[in-house]
C-alpha cells in the first residue's frame, strides 16, 4: 500500500508545484528596461519545458514509478530557489550583491515605518519616506525578477543533465537556459546602473549662458547660432524657456545671452553642454571665402536653493550688561545691552539702542542673522562663480567640447568621439548626442563601481 501511495503523493506535489509555477510564468508582467522579445521568447519556452515535463510524468506514473529526474532534479532546484530568495545569487559579483541586499534591507524598513501611526499622522514624514521608498522600487523588483531569473536558469540546466535519454525536453530547456542568460545579463547591467548614485541636481532649473569667444564679429554670429539651437532644443522637450539678460553684437547674433529653462529635469540632460563650441564655416563678415575657425562658450547654471541661515544655540556666547548714558536710572541700573558673539565665525555683536534687553537680544540676533546670510550668499556666488569658469575656461579653440563643421556637414563631440548630422543638430535635434556624454558619465561611474569592488575584494 505504501509503495503505490508514495508515488501519488509525490505526484500531487509536482503537480501542485507545476501549476503554480505555469501561473506565475504565465501572469507575470514584462520587465522594465528588458526587450520584450527576451521575455515573450522565455515565457513560450518556458510553458512548452513545463507541459512537457507534465507529461512526462504522467507517463511515469502510469507504470508506478517516479523518474528520478522529476523528483529529486525538482527538489535540488527547489532548494537552489529558495537558496536565490534569500539572497544567495550565484552569478553577480559579491560587492553588487552586498550593495543590492542593503537596498533591499532599506526598503523593508522603509515600508515598516511607513505603517507605524506615528509617521502616517505626520503628513510630511510620511510623504519623505514614501518618496524614498519609491526610488528604491524599481531596484528592489529588478533584484527579485534577477533571482527568479537566476533559480529558472539553474532549473533549467538542471534539467539538461537530468533528460539525456529524452531529447525534446533537452533541446527545449538548453534552449530556455540560453534565453535566461541573455535575460540575466542584461538585468544584470540594468542593476549596475540603477545602483550608482543619482546627481542630486538632475531635476533642477537651469540659466544657460552663452558667450562669444575667439573670432571677433564672428563668433557673436555663432554665439546667437547656439542660442536658437538650445532654445529649439527646448521646445521639443516641452520646456519653458525666457531670456534673462543679452548683449546684441555689431554684426548680428550676441555677445551674451542668458537664458532660464524650466521643466522636467532639465538639468540632468543638458548638464555636459558646458564648455567651448567650436565652428568652422566661411562667415558671412568674409568677403574672399575663407573658412574661419571661431568659438562660443556655453555655461550650465542649476537654479540654486534659498541661503537658509541656521544658528545653533550652542554656537553663541550671550552677555549682559548695563548701557549706560542716557535714558534714566532704568539704562543706568539694568544691564539691558546684549553682547553677542558667535564662536564659528568670531562675529561679534554689542547691542544697547533699546531701553530693554529682549528688544536689544532680538536685534543682535537679527543682524548676526543678516550678516551670516550675506556670507553665505558670497560663498555660493563664489562656487557658480568657479563651477562656470571651470565649464568655459579661457574660450580657446583648443578648449573644444565640440566642433561644428559645415563644410562637411558634421558635428564632432570630442568627449565621445562620435560625429552627427549638423542640419538636424542646428534644428534642435540634440538628444543623440545628450544621450551619449550621458552613456559616457554611466560608463566612468561603473569603473569606479567596479574599482571599489576590486578593492573589497582584496
Amino acid at each position: 500500500m505504501g509503495s503505490v501511495l508514495l508515488p501519488l503523493l509525490q505526484f500531487a506535489r509536482f503537480c501542485l508545484s507545476t501549476v503554480k509555477s505555469m501561473a506565475s510564468l504565465l501572469c507575470s508582467s514584462p520587465l522594465p528596461h528588458i526587450s520584450n522579445g527576451n521575455v515573450s521568447a522565455h515565457k513560450t519556452v518556458s510553458a512548452q519545458l513545463r507541459i512537457l515535463k507534465f507529461a512526462d510524468c504522467c507517463r511515469s506514473f502510469r507504470g508506478r514509478k517516479v523518474h528520478r529526474f522529476q523528483w529529486t532534479g525538482k527538489r535540488r532546484c527547489w532548494n537552489r530557489w529558495s537558496q536565490s530568495a534569500n539572497g544567495r545569487v550565484l552569478c553577480m559579483d559579491p560587492f553588487l550583491i552586498s550593495k543590492l541586499d542593503a537596498v533591499n534591507q532599506t526598503y523593508k524598513e522603509l515600508s515598516v515605518r511607513l505603517a507605524d501611526p506615528a509617521v502616517i499622522n505626520s503628513a510630511n514624514e510620511y510623504q519623505k519616506l514614501a518618496k524614498s521608498m519609491s526610488e528604491l522600487e524599481n531596484v528592489v523588483i529588478a533584484y527579485q525578477n534577477f533571482q527568479n531569473y537566476e533559480a529558472q536558469l539553474e532549473e533549467a540546466k538542471e534539467m539538461v543533465r537530468d533528460s539525456i535519454s529524452d531529447k525534446e525536453i533537452a533541446e527545449i530547456a538548453s534552449e530556455e537556459a540560453a534565453v535566461l542568460e541573455k535575460l540575466l545579463k542584461e538585468l544584470e547591467g540594468q542593476l549596475k546602473v540603477m545602483l550608482l548614485p543619482s546627481d542630486p541636481l538632475d531635476s533642477r532649473n537651469i540659466m544657460l549662458e552663452v558667450r562669444a569667444g575667439a573670432g571677433g564679429d564672428e563668433a557673436g554670429i555663432w554665439a546667437g547660432d547656439l542660442v536658437r539651437m538650445y532654445q529649439k532644443y527646448a521646445e521639443h522637450n516641452l520646456w519653458r524657456w525666457s531670456p534673462v539678460s543679452c548683449t546684441e553684437a555689431e554684426k548680428g547674433g550676441y555677445k551674451e545671452y542668458v537664458l532660464e529653462i524650466s521643466g522636467e529635469r532639465v538639468y540632468s540632460k543638458l548638464k555636459h553642454e558646458g564648455g567651448v563650441h567650436r565652428v568652422q564655416r566661411v562667415p558671412n563678415t568674409e568677403s574672399q571665402g575663407r573658412v574661419h575657425t571661431s568659438t562660443a562658450t556655453v555655461a550650465i547654471m542649476p537654479e540654486v536653493d534659498d541661503v537658509e541661515v541656521v544658528i545653533d544655540p550652542k554656537d553663541i556666547e550671550l552677555s549682559t550688561t548695563r548701557s549706560g548714558g542716557p535714558g534714566g536710572q532704568n539704562v543706568n541700573k539694568v544691564e539691558t545691552a546684549v553682547d553677542l558673539f558667535h564662536k564659528p565665525t568670531g562675529i561679534r555683536i554689542f547691542c544697547s539702542e533699546d531701553r530693554t534687553q529682549l528688544k536689544n537680544k532680538n536685534r543682535a540676533f537679527q543682524l548676526l542673522r543678516a550678516k551670516l546670510y550675506d556670507m553665505q550668499l558670497r560663498e555660493q556666488k563664489e562656487r557658480i562663480s568657479f563651477q562656470r569658469r571651470t565649464q568655459v575656461g579661457t574660450g580657446g579653440r583648443s578648449e573644444k567640447i565640440r566642433t561644428y563643421n559645415y563644410k562637411d556637414n558634421r558635428v564632432s563631440d570630442h568627449r565621445t568621439k562620435q560625429n552627427f548630422d549638423l542640419s538636424l543638430f542646428l534644428d534642435g535635434d540634440i538628444d543623440e548626442a545628450v544621450q551619449a556624454c550621458a552613456a559616457l558619465e554611466q560608463r566612468m561611474l561603473l569603473d569606479e563601481l567596479a574599482a571599489s569592488a576590486t578593492m573589497s575584494n582584496v
